[in-house]
């Protein structure tokens, strides 16, 4: 038999999870919704165990959350670029951006953008900057299957894999992150989730307008929670 992985709580020893990132393993983490996959978004082989673990499309990109602003240059990210300035200024929020970054990195899956945010979940902030990176946060399941609000459920779904569970008890679940892309014409809204395109118009000076429905993913496998 296999086993599970372990539970990390608030206050164990930091180092545990560390370790495991730098040899490629997977986190479970909470966000504002449901658990999220975190694997350092520039490492090859956590990445790849991620794409691997939820039979995910290589093409598809892994939305990552930051503990501050300033972590996105770690991605290659600028964090006083006119496609994220206006909207960074909403953070923390289930706001997910998707911005420019130097040059592809794994969980941008070739590509030369990559969507990013600070979560609206304080200890999740304080973990990754105490951890002193960015993570991924594609929601825990393979791709197709319900997000999970429960840990105990991902004992046996993690099972076999170099994981950990970052134990925040059961979360509320509700809808995933918004996601909006900074084009000419002002701010397209590719995902309608947490955040309302009402809600940012009240918010922003650019025009916020909805992507055909054909733009928006049909799960939030490509860019959630």
């Amino acid at each position: 038999m296999s086993q599970g992985p372990d539970s990390w709580r608030w206050g164990d020893d930091l180092a545990v999870l560390a370790n495991l990132l730098a040899r490629g393993g997977m986190l479970a983490i909470p966000t504002e919704s449901t658990y999220g996959l975190g694997v350092d978004p520039r490492s090859a082989e956590g990445v790849a165990a991620l794409y691997h673990f939820k039979s995910r499309p290589l093409d598809k990109a892994l939305p990552v959350v930051m503990g501050d602003l300033e972590q996105l240059k770690l991605v290659g990210g600028d964090p006083d670029s006119p496609e994220l300035v206006e909207l960074a200024a909403l953070w923390p929020a289930p706001l997910t951006v998707i911005v420019p970054i130097e040059r592809p990195i794994p969980a941008s899956a070739g590509g030369r953008t990559l969507a990013v945010r600070v979560p609206a979940h304080e200890r999740l902030r304080t973990l990754l900057l105490e951890l002193g990176r960015p993570l991924t946060a594609t929601s825990a399941n393979p791709s197709g299957e319900s997000p999970v609000s429960d840990p105990s459920m991902l004992t046996v779904m993690l099972s076999g894999w170099p994981s950990v569970i970052v134990d925040d008890g059961v979360l509320t679940g509700g809808p995933v992150s918004t996601i909006v892309q900074s084009v000419e014409e002002g701010y397209r809204v590719l995902r309608v989730g947490n955040v309302s395109p009402e809600w940012l118009r009240g918010r922003v000076t650019r025009r916020v307008f909805s992507a055909a429905a054909a733009e928006i993913p049909a799960d939030d496998s490509r860019q959630g929670p």
